[in-house]
Formats: structure tokens, C-alpha cells, sequence
């Protein structure tokens, strides 16, 4: 790449030629509010307007400018020598050919703004980033030769609320890095290699990833946002990423992406003061800056800002073949008052802390997002008890498929974190998550927000010994997928990663070569099995109808017993947790079936690293009334285990 010495020659100057992809029609839809694909009409794009001459069109909205050139390589970054042209219809974007520029050329946009500010930035439609920490953009294009024709067309059922989801939660850069160089990135095609078959192998459904979007600043783990249509160059190209996309998708999994609508950095060539006023944030820092990240808040009021932000979901749906969107920080955006101190925010139109504008955009969005789009899924991160997240928009909602269920996350590491002799005291924490699980369509996250920032690995959440550590978290693995809702696991508590997520290094892999990890590994791959092959762990996710108590008061022998239904009524299964050490002989069992079951899982099996307790004995009910049922069965319940009980058929094959 050349570099960047600037020039004082004029003799470019004013070769910019007057040509625009912009009908009166995008204008008026842009104005509203309402344009949901900018990405192809602003940002940089090459094309032949003649027939006869290959360059580059540029547009970029900057209606304070006095001014905007185009800076780059190819005219030694001189300020004066291409100059956009202003449009004549009041919507403040400025436009123009510059012949022979292609593919791969790096410029940025010179601003002198209304007041004499001069500022260089970046394009905020860029396709392509440079590599941090240089910041230009990179004249490219999203074409690509697809191949998972198969999974787009058949990705309305799979990514359907009646299917199973299990999540797998990804930072690109830090599930794994090469052993000879540490310190190095594997590219998009180079972890597609180990990636993929990792996943395939383990059998979630679907990964996220943590934003991939292009960001400065390494160690915000993606959450902000520059470059919000251009892949990560730390990774590779635009074409790159979709390779790993295809590739995921031709072995039947689905892609989720973090998603940053919430705030952005305050970098000089970003979004902050665009053309020398605040364009995309607001004036005021009391609405527009964010005192947790000290970052800024995008102006959800302002129509062209609001087209900017859906056209940005709806591209990596488009463009990059994405399943679903992960929405980040929603709470953050619902109040007025987030993380502020009386005095330190404004109240909306009516008094009230609802940031009204945000939720009209969040309706709008997801609006936007399914009417396009109705075979993906969006998915709330959303920690309060805003009402109706996932529901429709035409029922009062905010329009989200999944709202992630923070409470139970919180009460179950809360409750797992107890010694088992104190546990019968904590109950409650356990068992409080149904009385409001089918409020919404909720997935239940144990995420990387849990195993940073000195809260420990989930292993070492665990209380006890070595064995009694492994055997809890194995038990809470059992208690999560039988659980109501979908489920996501952040990459290495899949096989107990001891080590706190660190961003910067691999995932410790080497720990497979111990049984313990081993153990957690297959119990999550026979979850993962079990939980897409048993329509009782997933066809009634979101309804009362799908789970019932059996036994939810036993805080003195710290069991749990409940049922888990589907579209088969007969296919029930029932789920006994046991969690404590203590084994709990002749344990008697409500079941909702007479007949013979089967334990179909056991947390406690030795391949597992479990104890190996004895459960070589037949389970046939008896009609003997219990927990509210008509006939029950008497059970010998392992220690710190979980139970998947399914009734024997005996007219299945697969028994």
C-alpha cells in the first residue's frame, strides 16, 4: 500500500464527474426514515456510468459541510483535488464520479464544516476497512458466488420458534489462535477449517458471534463500532467472511451476529461530530453520551439516522446470508435514566424515563427486519422487566423473536454457587424462573458477560472439590437444557475452561487431555443431541403447556422433578435433579404415565466422569398416588445428577 504523503498539486483538481444512484424517490424514503438499503446507494461504489470509463461513485451524507473531498493513494491525499458535489434537494448528502479508481483503493472524506472545522473521516458505508490502527476505508464490493442455496431455502423452518436453538457463543479472535504464533489471528477461511467441524461435532444448532463489524479498538471485544458495513479486516476480506458463513450454513448451522445499535466510540474518523456537528448523536450529553462505555448514543429521532441503522441490519441479512441479529444493550436504550444519576438525564415528551424514540425504532426495526426477512430471528440482549420484548409489534410489542433470560442466568449461578448443605435456603432462586419463563419467548444465556472482569470461569463458580465441581456444573448443564427456553453457551465452559475468558490468548484446548474436561465436553454433546432429537425439550419452548412442576418444594433434599411436553403428549419426558452430593434412595416419583420408563441421560455416568452410580434397576410405576399424580415409581437419585426419564415403547426400535 502506498503511503500517505499529501500533495499540494492542483492538477487533479475538479476531476469529478456529476453522476448519482439516487432517485428522488431514495431521497424522499431517506428523509423519512424509511430507506432500508442505503448500502447501495451511499458508501463507495464501483461502477461504468458511460459505457466507456470504470471509476468510483461516492456519496456520504454530511449536510454541515461547507465542503467534501475525497483524500486518498490516488491523489497523494491532496485536500483540493476532488471535491463532491452538493445535492440540490436539502438532504445534505454530497456525491460524484472520480474515473479510474477501483477496487482496493483506500481514501477517507476531507470535511470542512459550515464553521471551519476541518476533519478527516472515514466512510461510514465503507465496505472495507483498513487494517487497525490505520483507519481509511477501502473502495470494495459484497459479490461472492453462494452455494448454501439449500439451507436459504429451507432456513424458514429451521430457524423457526418451534425448532431447537443451542447457541454457540464465539470471539472470533480468541477461540483459537495457531500454536506456532500465539500472538497471530486465525483468518475467517483458516478457522472455517476448525470451526466448523468443532461445531458440527459438538451439535449446537446455531453460533454467535461477538461483533465482527469493524472496531479500533481491540479490547472492546467488537462492542465499538466504526465501521458498521465492513467485516473486520483483522480477519480478512468481506469474501472471507462469507466463505465461513457458507460453510457453517452447508453443514447445517445457523449464524447469529452481535449487533451494536446502542452507542459507537468517540474515535475522530467515526461517527462523533461527522461534519462538525452531531449528526448521528445527540447535542446534549445527558441524551447522547454514554457514562458506562463512554461512548455515544445514536439519535433514534433523526429519520436519516434511523435509515442508517436499519440498512445496516438488514445488509448482513442480505448481503452476508446471516440468520439472526443479537441485538446488544436494548435495556440501555429503553431508558432515558440508564446508568445516570438524578439530574444527569432528561425526561421524554411526557415526563416519564421511556426513551421514546428508541422503542418507536426497535417496533420499527423489527418490522422492517421480518417483513424482509420473516425466515431469521432477532434476539433482545434485555435485562429489565420492559414488558412485551418478544412479542408482535401489532400486539403492543417491541417485535423481538427471543429476549435473553438474564434472571435466570443470575438466579441459577446464584443458587449453584452455594455450598449444597446451604442450598435447601436458597430454593426459591431455582425454581423462581417459571413463574414468569413463558412471559416471553426468553433464551437462557450463560454468556461471556459471566466469566469476565474477576467473576471466574462457570467451573470455578462451582463449589466443592475437584469431582463435586465438575458433577455441578454437569448437573447445570442438565437443569439448562431441560429448562424452558433456547439455550447459549460461550465458547469453553463447554468442556470447563478454568481460566477466566481472556481476549487476548487461545482457549485452553490442552485441557481436553484430562477426563474431567472430557466428561463436560460429551455430557454437552449428548444435551445438544438429545435437546434437538426430543420434541419435548423444544416444540412448546415459549408455553405453559410444555413444562409442568412435579415436584418443586423438596427444598429439605434439594430435588427438582418437572415434565417437559411437545406436539406428542405421549412423549413426555421427566427430568429428576438431585443437587446435592448426598445420594437419595427409594426416592418415590410422581409420573404421568403408567408403564415402563427408562433413564435415557445421567449426568453421573462414568464416561462422564461421574461416580457411576448403580441405576441397573427397572422403573415401572405403581399405582400409588404421588405429587399429584395417579401412579409413581420409587428411584434411587445419584448424587449431584441429573435425570432424563422417557416411558419405555415397546413397539420403538430405538429401544
Amino acid at each position: 500500500m502506498k503511503s500517505r504523503k499529501k500533495s499540494s498539486d492542483t492538477s487533479l483538481q475538479n476531476n469529478v464527474r456529476s453522476y448519482s444512484r439516487l432517485t428522488d424517490y431514495d431521497i424522499h424514503l431517506f428523509k423519512a426514515g424509511k430507506h432500508y438499503k442505503l448500502y447501495e446507494k451511499l458508501g463507495s461504489h464501483v461502477v461504468e456510468p458511460d459505457g466507456d470509463r470504470t471509476g468510483t461513485y461516492f456519496a456520504v451524507w454530511a449536510p454541515n459541510a461547507r465542503q467534501v473531498s475525497v483524500i486518498g493513494n490516488f491523489n497523494g491525499w491532496n485536500r483540493d483535488a476532488h471535491y463532491l458535489n452538493p445535492r440540490w434537494d436539502s438532504s445534505g448528502i454530497w456525491e460524484g464520479f472520480i474515473p479510474d479508481i477501483g477496487v482496493g483503493e483506500v481514501y477517507k472524506y476531507f470535511i470542512r464544516s459550515s464553521s471551519g472545522e476541518e476533519l478527516e473521516k472515514s466512510d461510514p458505508y465503507a465496505l472495507r476497512w483498513e487494517l487497525p490502527p490505520h483507519t481509511a476505508s477501502i473502495v470494495w464490493d459484497t459479490w461472492y458466488e453462494w452455494t448454501d442455496e439449500e439451507w436459504m431455502q429451507s432456513r424458514f423452518e429451521r430457524n423457526g420458534l418451534k425448532k431447537p436453538w443451542s447457541v454457540y457463543e464465539v470471539h472470533l479472535g480468541s477461540w483459537m489462535r495457531s500454536p506456532d504464533s500465539p500472538e497471530e489471528f486465525l483468518g475467517y477461511r483458516l478457522v472455517a477449517d476448525k470451526l466448523v467441524p468443532y461445531i458440527k461435532e459438538m451439535g449446537f444448532t446455531h453460533i454467535e458471534f461477538m461483533p465482527l463489524m469493524e472496531h479500533p479498538y481491540y479490547p472492546s471485544w467488537g462492542y465499538q463500532v466504526t465501521g458498521y458495513f465492513a467485516a473486520s479486516s483483522r480477519y480478512g476480506t468481506p469474501q472471507d467472511l462469507m466463505y465461513l458463513i457458507e460453510q457453517l450454513h452447508n453443514n447445517n448451522i445457523g449464524i447469529i451476529l452481535d449487533w451494536v445499535p446502542s452507542h459507537f466510540p468517540g474515535d475522530m474518523h467515526g461517527l462523533f461530530r461527522f461534519d462538525g456537528s452531531h449528526l448521528y448523536e445527540h447535542s446534549n450529553e445527558k441524551e447522547g453520551f454514554h457514562p458506562d462505555w463512554k461512548s455515544y448514543i445514536f439519535n433514534y429521532g433523526r429519520n436519516e439516522v434511523r435509515s442508517f441503522l436499519i440498512s445496516n441490519a438488514l445488509f448482513w441479512i442480505d448481503r452476508y446470508h446471516v440468520d439472526g441479529l443479537r441485538v446488544d444493550a436494548v435495556a440501555s436504550m429503553l431508558y432515558r435514566d440508564y446508568s445516570r444519576k438524578e439530574g444527569e438525564w432528561i425526561p421524554n415528551e411526557f415526563g416519564g424515563r421511556e426513551n421514546l424514540e428508541a422503542i418507536s425504532f426497535l417496533k420499527e426495526l423489527n418490522v422492517a427486519v421480518y417483513g424482509q426477512f420473516p425466515d431469521v430471528q432477532t434476539i433482545a440482549e434485555e435485562s429489565t422487566a420492559f414488558p412485551r420484548v418478544s412479542k408482535p409489534v401489532f400486539t403492543g410489542g417491541l417485535g423481538f423473536g427471543m429476549k435473553w433470560m438474564m434472571g435466570w442466568m443470575n438466579d441459577t449461578l446464584k443458587y449453584f454457587s452455594q455450598d449444597p448443605i446451604h442450598r435447601r435456603y436458597f430454593h426459591g432462586d431455582i425454581t423462581f424462573s417459571t413463574v414468569y419463563a413463558f412471559t416471553e419467548n426468553f433464551m437462557l444465556p450463560l454468556s461471556h458477560d459471566e466469566v469476565v472482569h474477576g467473576k471466574k470461569s462457570l467451573i470455578y463458580k462451582m463449589p466443592g472439590d475437584e469431582w463435586q465441581k465438575f458433577a455441578n456444573l454437569r448437573l447445570l448443564y442438565t437443569y439448562m437444557f431441560t429448562h424452558p427456553g433456547t439455550k447459549l453457551i460461550f465458547m469453553g465452559g463447554e468442556f470447563g475452561q478454568t481460566n477466566e475468558w481472556n481476549f487476548e490468548q487461545s482457549l485452553d484446548w490442552h485441557l481436553l487431555q484430562f477426563k474431567p474436561h472430557q466428561g463436560i465436553k460429551e455430557v454437552v454433546k449428548e444435551l445438544n443431541s438429545l435437546y434437538r432429537s426430543e420434541g419435548a425439550l423444544y416444540e412448546k419452548n415459549f408455553e405453559w403447556e410444555g413444562f409442568r412442576w412435579i415436584e418443586s418444594g423438596d427444598a429439605e433434599n434439594s430435588v427438582l422433578v418437572y415434565s417437559r411436553k411437545g406436539e406428542i403428549a405421549e412423549e413426555k419426558l421427566v427430568i429428576v435433579l438431585n443437587l446435592t452430593p448426598v445420594p437419595r434412595y427409594n426416592y418415590r416419583v410422581g409420573l404421568p404415565y403408567h408403564g415402563d420408563w427408562q433413564v435415557i441421560f445421567n449426568s453421573d455416568e462414568e464416561k462422564y466422569y461421574g461416580s457411576g452410580f448403580d441405576l441397573n434397576y427397572a422403573i415401572t410405576t405403581q399405582q400409588v398416588p404421588w405429587q399429584g399424580r395417579e401412579q409413581s415409581a420409587v428411584l434411587h437419585l445419584p448424587p449431584l445428577s441429573g435425570l432424563i426419564l422417557k416411558r419405555f415403547n415397546r413397539n420403538a426400535k430405538f429401544w
